[in-house]
């Protein structure tokens, strides 16, 4: 059990990219839902994968469960994510020109993914997210992220993902080399704001 690779591409053919970006969507979405931000973000210059979730959800309960109780599909996210970072690598792109990026379930898996691989990269960002676990065990959390630029932003009222969880995250990343920027947006219904956008924009520039 776990994710086939269903990629969709979009942006630039990855021979003729000089930076490349990896897009997760949310649970019960489609890679075409997460690649209709494009628009809104400077891509002109990426390479842009979007892997499709088995059954439209990379693991089957919140994000706050215990672990155990996510797989095998949680480890198999993260290995889909490892062998789309190795082809862009031998494709000629190196870590710090690879950008990460995901909404609510897939915000999460981008925040995971990165402090469980934690380097110079071009820039993690999380629409919403936390990183996975009843509680956050740390021995699975290894390396330095050398000041790669992360943003989380998230809702005081979010009914997913809890505030206090958003703020562990941005602090270990914080603690790991990450320049963090995390944000709280007060009412904001689970959605991504014009906001969190801007932000983005900033980081992919």
């Amino acid at each position: 059990m776990g994710h086939s690779r269903q990629v969709v591409e979009a942006g630039k053919p990855l021979a003729k990219a000089s930076r490349a970006m990896i897009m997760l969507h949310g649970r019960g979405a489609t890679s075409q839902d997460i690649l209709s931000l494009c628009p809104h973000l400077p891509v002109d210059d990426y390479y842009i994968a979007a892997p499709q979730a088995a059954n439209f959800t990379w693991y089957p309960f919140s994000f706050l469960s215990p672990v155990s109780q996510n797989e095998p599909w949680l480890s198999s996210a993260l290995q889909l994510l490892t062998s789309l970072v190795q082809d862009i690598e031998a494709g000629g792109i190196s870590s710090e020109r690879i950008y990460l990026l995901g909404f609510s379930q897939g915000a999460c898996l981008t925040l995971e993914f990165a402090t469980r691989n934690a380097r110079l990269w071009g820039g993690a960002i999380a629409f919403t997210g936390g990183l996975i676990g009843d509680k956050v065990n740390m021995p699975n959390y290894a390396g330095e992220f050398g000041g790669t630029k992360v943003f989380i932003g998230n809702s005081d009222q979010d009914p997913h993902v809890p505030v206090s969880r958003t703020n562990e995250s941005a602090e270990i990343m914080t603690k790991m080399g990450a320049d963090v920027v995390y944000k709280v947006y007060n009412g904001m219904p689970h959605t991504i704001n014009n906001d969190e956008l801007a932000i983005a924009r900033n980081i992919l520039n």
